[in-house]
């Protein structure tokens, strides 16, 4: 579980709690909390946002959409430097015992990625298709992650709008009932409710989801542009030496094995 998600986002309620119900004169007060709580304000912001992000995908795209709000709590399982270990053990292995050697030593990889990038190299495919097809899926990877940012990028826009519209509704109605001071307050409630759910919508739900996902999205495509790096480097014949350094340069100073500082 990702510790900062969830902290972060938890952090964030508390802080809005704090800012309802404290007063620097009555002290803190929970009852302060009802006068913020408002369904059809809910309704309106919530239920159109999601709609319309509904009626612009699939079913099973949606779904999917919503679901992927559980990633932000699940980093990704990348190794970057255990991942340039087991290359350089490849390497060495394939300078030793010849390609073909690899196949036994991908056996024991769990990673698809790199155990099909190492059955291609063994099967004798032209550096440049292995490439290309690596490439290829890591593009296909990172569409789908696009996709899964998208969605929440697509609510954080809707739910200020349909903050605007629930406002909007709620003035209207004001407006029309201002000879019954009784319906001016329920009317005004809407119109400022809305504006707000909308808000804490985009800022505080979609806004650290899509920067997340971001986030996990660069991590992982990072390890597997090692991979591909790498097996190319050893179906070239690169002495090992030379793949480890080459591969560490995708690393920051303080993340490299050796803990060498380029000055960066």
């Amino acid at each position: 579980m990702d510790l900062a998600s969830i902290i972060g986002l938890a952090m964030c309620g508390v802080l809005v709690v704090f800012g309802i119900v404290f007063d620097a004169k009555t002290g803190v007060n929970f009852a302060s909390l009802v006068n913020f709580l408002d369904v059809p304000s809910a309704i309106i912001t919530f239920g159109g946002a999601f709609m319309c992000i509904m009626a612009g995908n699939t079913m099973s795209d949606f779904i999917a959409g919503l679901k992927s709000f559980g990633v932000i709590f699940k980093p990704p399982q990348a190794d970057p430097v255990g991942t340039i270990t087991k290359i350089i053990e490849l390497s060495n292995v394939a300078r030793k015992e010849g390609l073909l050697a690899l196949e036994e030593g991908a056996g024991d990889i769990d990673d698809p990625f790199l155990k099909k990038g190492i059955m291609l190299v063994v099967d004798g495919t032209d550096p440049e298709l292995v490439r290309d097809i690596m490439e290829n899926e890591l593009g296909a990877m990172e569409d789908r992650h696009k996709a899964k940012k998208g969605f929440w990028e697509g609510v954080a826009a809707m739910g200020p709008a349909w903050g605007m519209i629930g406002t909007l509704i709620g003035l209207v109605n004001m407006l029309k009932a201002l000879d019954d001071p009784n319906a001016i307050g329920p009317a005004m409630a809407v119109a400022l409710l809305t504006t707000m759910y909308g808000s804490m919508l985009a800022n505080w739900i979609c806004a650290p989801i899509t920067s997340k996902m971001g986030v996990y999205n660069g991590i992982e495509a990072g390890v597997k542009q090692i991979m591909i790096e790498g097996l190319l480097s050893i179906q070239a014949g690169e002495n090992p030496r030379v793949i480890e350094e080459k591969l560490k340069s995708f690393l920051a100073p303080a993340d490299r094995p050796t803990g060498e500082d380029n000055g960066e």
